[in-house]
């Protein structure tokens, strides 16, 4: 029988998210189980090996049907030796065997890397990428986190540090940023930052504004509701997601004049604010990027949302075929 599927895993810190896919990167079957981090997180690896066990056998799967397996973690990944550090919402802080572990107790060849770039291994694979050798993914969430696709590999680094866009510094004298730094990317297009930026907006704005009265207010708001209220026209939102637009189009258009890519795809929560978000973003790459890269390199919104974890975890397993 010749291999035909691929196995991949998107591990978070509430959930893990596995997928059965083709070698041509279609879903055909998806489930999902809590994340128990209990004890150091030592129930992981062993309930992930549990659930794959389970469902090969529940649908009569034969192993010699797949490839391997393909996961995405966060924390610091080292591929070789298959482990994972300072993923601290798995309450893994030190140094965890993962590879070898589910590799012998599922029976299959296993890899895994940064969940940031296998979401952008995802995207360039079959989803807005659209499978060109070089790809630039940002995510922006709760942080912002990212992807480099170039000639068709992840770039990472002497120290497994490629990629980290969230902390390109885009203001030096700016906001504070957990890595330490001050005025990292991170602090200002990330849900959190925006609404920082809206803060710090609201203390000198002298319009109407009802996103202006609740911040006033002492009220809670969110990144949607910046948006929203920017999209119906309220002056004081749009000025903020004007600066924030500043701040992704200026990061943009530096990665792009450093790599000059076929495309800079936004995923992440945050980019639900679609092509309203897009074309502003756009607009200041246009007009801080290199000339020949402005000309060439695409900004695109993220198309595979929460799926892009598992199908690039799978892509993964793409370096076992044949082997």
């Amino acid at each position: 029988m010749t291999a035909s599927k691929i196995i991949g895993i998107d591990l978070g810190g509430t959930s893990i998210k596995f997928g059965i896919l083709t070698l041509k990167g279609e879903v055909q079957d998806k489930w999902s189980i809590p994340t128990n981090i209990l004890e150091d997180g030592k129930h992981i690896v062993p309930d992930i090996v549990a659930s794959i066990n389970h469902r090969l056998n529940l649908y009569n799967l034969d192993k010699s049907d797949f490839i391997g397996i393909g996961m995405g973690t966060p924390g610091s990944v080292n591929i070789t030796k298959g482990t994972v550090k300072a993923a601290y919402n798995l309450n893994w802080g030190d140094e965890h065997e993962v590879g070898k572990p589910i590799s012998e107790g599922v029976g299959l060849p296993f890899i895994l890397d940064n969940d940031a770039n296998v979401a952008a291994l995802g995207e360039r694979w079959v989803g807005a990428g659209e499978n060109n050798p070089d790809v630039v993914f940002i995510t922006l969430g709760t942080g912002v986190g990212g992807g480099i696709i170039a000639a068709s590999e992840l770039v990472h680094g002497v120290a497994g540090a490629g990629g980290e866009i969230g902390h390109i510094c885009v203001e030096p004298n700016g906001f504070d940023c957990t890595c330490g730094n001050k005025g990292c990317l991170e602090t200002v297009t990330s849900a959190t930052g925006i609404v920082r930026l809206a803060h710090q907006f609201a203390e000198e704005y002298e319009g109407t504004s009802e996103i202006k009265a609740a911040i006033d207010n002492g009220d809670e708001v969110t990144s949607k509701d910046i948006f929203v209220a920017a999209e119906a026209g309220d002056k004081f939102s749009l000025s903020v997601v004007d600066k924030f637009a500043y701040y992704l189009g200026f990061a943009s258009a530096n990665l792009g004049s450093t790599l000059n890519p076929d495309s800079i795809v936004i995923g992440g929560g945050v980019s639900a604010a679609g092509e309203f978000l897009r074309e502003k973003v756009e607009a200041y790459f246009k007009k801080y990027a290199f000339s020949t890269v402005r000309n060439t390199t695409k900004i695109k919104l993220a198309v595979l949302g929460n799926d892009a974890g598992i199908i690039g975890a799978a892509s993964l397993a793409l370096k076992f075929k044949g082997e």
